[in-house]
């Protein structure tokens, strides 16, 4: 049975990969608009990423009550905080600590990798640098709060304060400080516009912040794996081998930071 850690707002199961150690780990945010957190984007990607060395963990955090400001913020900051506190034990590599999601959950992990060296955005005594994650991995992520914005994601998020949603855009936020960065997107997502990794992908270029970008030509919003475990046909969201390569090629990216 995988094991689960209970979190200030949040839960995180662990998946163990079987390599032995040190191991570069993924800490995993499911999307769901900041208003529940995604089946689909949680136990099937972490396994996956287990079955290929990786240590993986999926944060489920609270969704309620909004706005959420920090709350998720905090929460995965917490989780980061306590795999590297635990490294050892767990058999993990301490500076080798990825944080990924997909669509919301991909913004509160591009969110980390933006602000986690900014106090104004944690409680006075927390210790930054036990939270800094190592790397991002974005599947399909919300990141502007402007033109191309979800605008449900940042309505819970931020409430309906156009000047609130705007300081959690990430395009507004990275800079030199922010870790390696993955990223992949289909240029048919209705729901997040892939204009939103555009965006992202320009400032981290702009931001000198090393990152891979992958654009697959097909496919709706929310595919995850695009396997059979995920698909999803009542919304479009059918198996595609292709679009599912990103999972190794991700794989392949975390282990050689």
């Amino acid at each position: 049975m995988p094991q689960v850690l209970t979190l200030p707002h949040g839960k995180l199961t662990r998946y163990a990969a079987a390599q032995h150690g040190p191991k570069p780990a993924l800490i995993l945010c499911p999307g769901g608009g900041y208003e529940f957190c995604s089946i689909r984007e949680g136990a099937p990607a972490a396994r996956a990423f287990a079955r290929d060395g990786v240590e993986s963990f999926v944060l489920e955090y609270d969704c309620a009550p909004v706005p959420l400001d920090t709350m998720p913020l905090h929460t995965l900051a917490a989780a980061v905080a306590w795999v590297r506190r635990n490294a050892a034990q767990l058999r993990i590599a301490p500076d080798r600590i990825a944080v990924g999601g997909f669509s919301a959950g991909a913004h509160l992990a591009g969110m980390l990798a933006a602000v986690w060296h900014r106090p104004e955005w944690f409680a006075p005594d927390t210790d930054l640098q036990c939270h800094r994650p190592n790397a991002a991995v974005l599947c399909y992520p919300v990141v502007t709060a402007g033109e191309y914005g979800h605008r449900g994601s940042f309505a819970r998020l931020a409430g309906t304060d156009p000047e609130k949603q705007r300081a959690f855009s990430l395009e507004m936020l990275v800079d030199a400080r922010t870790p390696p960065v993955f990223l992949w997107h289909t240029l048919e997502d209705q729901t997040a516009r892939v204009e939103n990794t555009l965006l992202l992908e320009a400032a981290l270029r702009k931001a000198g912040v090393p990152h891979e970008v992958h654009l697959f030509p097909h496919g709706v919003h929310g595919l995850a794996l695009a396997d059979l475990e995920t698909c999803d046909p009542a919304r479009g969201r059918r198996p595609d081998r292709h679009v599912n390569r990103w999972q190794a090629l991700c794989a392949e990216w975390i282990k050689e930071l």
